[in-house]
């Protein structure tokens, strides 16, 4: 019986499994679960259909795959099928010996064999830790931290090192148990999704043997076409060069292991074999890595007339003058970007190119809900561990305003809107030191206040502590950023893509207000709000933008505590 990919939603095309909770030739009953896959909309647990064993594993945990395609296949009878190649290579095994071999040499062989036999287990015991894929978009992982050094011992879940995408930062569980082997990827690596960044050694010896398959390979071919090791995109790069085979070679031996990252860098900026050769690496074991590529780039750029000469631009003139870079004095600190900061930064730039940018903003009198929240505060903190606060109050009054005003909670793709008939409330958070992301509550036009209390101090908690998952953060309708969380007044939010719209909260301040009272108009001093809303003026003009501001202005003004 095949097992496919399951299709989880009508939008989802693809899913990533996660774990395996079962390995080839376990039993397997029906409904237990046997894996478990993560898409753009929800991470689950998948069930095994039959009763069976599991005879085949097709896609490894971290791949991505198509709706529909064949990840496993569970045999009803209960039998591990045999590959055909299997018992091709036992019977190769039992070879007849020549009758002209001597003791000395049959007892070098069966020592060879027995070498080999063990080499084989140590790799088998060998589990790959690839960068793990955290969102439908996300193409690339930064290793921010290692908790675990080569040699520690780690238990299964336990968090052995912690990533920075574009999505979210978040620590990674060790998949089994075991001692960990190696690391490959470095602090403050970029590598793509999917890439091995350690290995673990479940057996809990750490061995760096070669497997017995390839050592065979290797005796039977003759040293002169063994294969290159090289991967094909360095061979394109190297050829692309025109350079010989033996100055090919030494460039190997010299550079070494270039990552897929690099490779790609390299190609696509036409960064020579011999400038990858001037390149010192900060990796493990001088590894070139995507931060030392850059800088070369960098520096490459800013000094054009000493470009490295090589054979085939041996005649290369610049045309323009010289250029020294800019040296920076003391008193100026020159600092790279972390990898949420420049996600942020493309994609503040890429909102502003996309949608039109308009904003308008009215105050709004928080009297009722002022003197709500110091009554209860401490009632709410007792009973239901909660800080109440104004943001429940202002989500539930976005909500309300969403379902009478719907094209406010849309999305524009080519000529066509698509009105959102659910709510996914996004929440802007500020991560230390200078991060920001936006979970989203899933289903918030289901929940009351208080429901909306819990659900922001939740995200809130998590995304303060890593705890985030592709799903919190995806999916998103509409936004509330609270920058009077810090005092601000007054801002102008940038849309989160793609939605329409975002609602910026300024802090409540007290104020000199007019009030009328009886026909006469009298000074009050009340706590005030500014409400700003940010939206796109493609769908959304200052019609529509100004009824819905008001709609969630009255609301919150005419707050009841008895519907509490």
């Amino acid at each position: 019986m095949e097992v496919i990919m399951p299709k989880m939603g009508e939008s989802v095309n693809e899913g990533t499994i996660i774990k395996w909770y079962k390995k080839k030739g376990d039993t397997v009953k029906r409904d237990e679960v046997i894996f478990e896959i993560s898409t753009d909309k929800v991470d689950t647990e998948i069930p095994s259909p039959a009763d069976g064993v599991l005879t085949d594993i097709k896609v490894k945990e971290g791949e991505t795959v198509e709706v529909g395609t064949v990840v496993a296949i569970i045999d009803a009878n209960g039998e591990v099928s045999e590959q055909s190649d299997t018992s091709e290579e036992k019977n190769e095994a039992v070879s007849e010996k020549p009758v002209e071999q001597s003791e000395e040499e049959e007892q070098t062989e069966t020592q060879t064999e027995e070498s080999e036999k063990k080499e084989t287990v140590s790799v088998d015991e060998i589990v790959e830790i690839t960068m793990p894929k955290m969102g439908e978009s996300v193409m690339e992982g930064t290793i921010i931290k290692w908790y675990k050094k080569v040699g520690d011992k780690v238990s299964k879940d336990e968090t052995i090192f912690e990533i920075s995408t574009d999505k979210v930062d978040t620590e990674i569980p060790s998949p089994e148990a075991g001692v960990l082997a190696e690391i490959l990827v470095n602090e403050q690596e970029t590598v793509e999704v999917g890439t091995v960044v350690a290995k673990l050694s479940v057996s809990g010896s750490i061995s760096k043997s070669k497997p017995a398959e390839k050592k065979k390979e290797e005796k039977q071919q003759p040293a002169a076409e063994k294969p290159k090791e090289e991967p094909a995109a360095m061979h394109d790069n190297f050829a692309s060069a025109s350079v010989s085979h033996d100055e090919e070679k030494q460039l190997k031996e010299d550079v070494g292991f270039l990552s897929p990252l690099v490779l790609s860098i390299a190609n696509k900026e036409k960064v020579r074999p011999d400038e990858l050769k001037s390149i010192k690496g900060t990796g493990i074991d001088g590894r070139i890595t995507k931060k030392d590529i850059l800088s070369y780039l960098e520096n490459r750029s800013a000094k054009p007339s000493e470009k490295v000469e090589s054979k085939s631009d041996a005649d290369y003139k610049p045309s323009e003058p010289k250029m020294e870079p800019v040296a920076f004095s003391d008193s100026v600190e020159k600092i790279p970007m972390d990898n949420i900061r420049q996600k942020i930064m493309q994609h503040m730039v890429a909102s502003r190119d996309t949608s039109v940018h308009v904003s308008a903003m009215l105050e709004v009198d928080m009297t009722r809900i002022h003197k709500f929240i110091q009554k209860n505060k401490d009632e709410y903190m007792r009973r239901e561990n909660i800080k109440l606060t104004y943001m429940p109050f202002i989500a539930h009054a976005v909500v309300k305003g969403l379902k009478e005003f719907p094209l406010m909670n849309s999305a524009i793709e080519g000529n066509s809107i698509l009105v959102k008939h659910y709510v996914n409330l996004g929440i802007a958070v500020a991560i230390e030191p200078t991060g920001l992301i936006v979970p989203n509550i899933k289903g918030a036009g289901e929940r009351n206040i208080l429901g909306l209390a819990k659900a922001i101090n939740d995200l809130a908690y998590r995304s303060r502590n890593k705890k985030l998952s592709p799903d919190d953060i995806s999916g998103g309708t509409f936004t509330i950023t609270n920058y009077g969380v810090f005092g601000t007044i007054l801002g102008t939010p940038i849309i989160n893509q793609p939605e329409v719209a975002i609602l910026g909260v300024g802090t409540v301040v007290k104020k000199p207000v007019v009030v009328e009272a009886d026909g006469v108009d009298t000074i009050a001093i009340k706590p005030m709000m500014a409400l700003t809303l940010s939206h796109d003026h493609r769908l959304v003009d200052g019609m529509l933008g100004g009824r819905f501001l008001k709609f969630v202005k009255d609301t919150l003004e005419s707050f009841d505590e008895r519907k509490m």
